[in-house]
């Protein structure tokens, strides 16, 4: 079967947004794990690798946070994730030594990109 103009166009215009989403998600992906990365040497852990990898950066970041690795479970509880990510992202703000407000901006859309970029580069 083959395609009229406007069904190319629509499939080109649907294969342009979803090569955009994944340009956009590997992005934000490396730079959050390049912060959680940097936050974890100046906190004194040394597993880098564990940062660049999915779930186990849930876990690394509990790790650095001073929290029981077996809260990464609770990370896929719907409703329970947000605020267990508040908790850690709390208590990372805690260890490097900045106010714990700043964990709570986690979940404030737009400002969730500038706090683990802070609390990662900042003295």
């Amino acid at each position: 079967m083959e395609e009229t103009g406007s069904q190319a166009a629509a499939t080109g215009i649907a294969m342009a947004a979803m090569f955009g989403y994944f340009v956009v998600s590997l992005v934000l992906y490396l730079y959050f794990s390049f912060c959680l990365m940097t936050i974890a040497r100046k906190t004194g852990h040394t597993d880098d690798w564990m940062a660049w990898v999915p779930i186990v950066n849930i876990y690394y970041a509990c790790i650095v946070a001073g929290k029981p690795g077996w809260w990464t479970i609770l990370f896929f509880i719907p409703c329970v994730n947000i605020i267990m990510g508040i908790l850690v992202w709390m208590a990372i703000a805690e260890k490097r030594n900045k106010p714990s407000w700043w964990g709570i901006l986690i979940i404030v859309p737009c400002v969730n990109l500038i706090v683990p970029g802070y609390l990662a580069f900042s003295d």
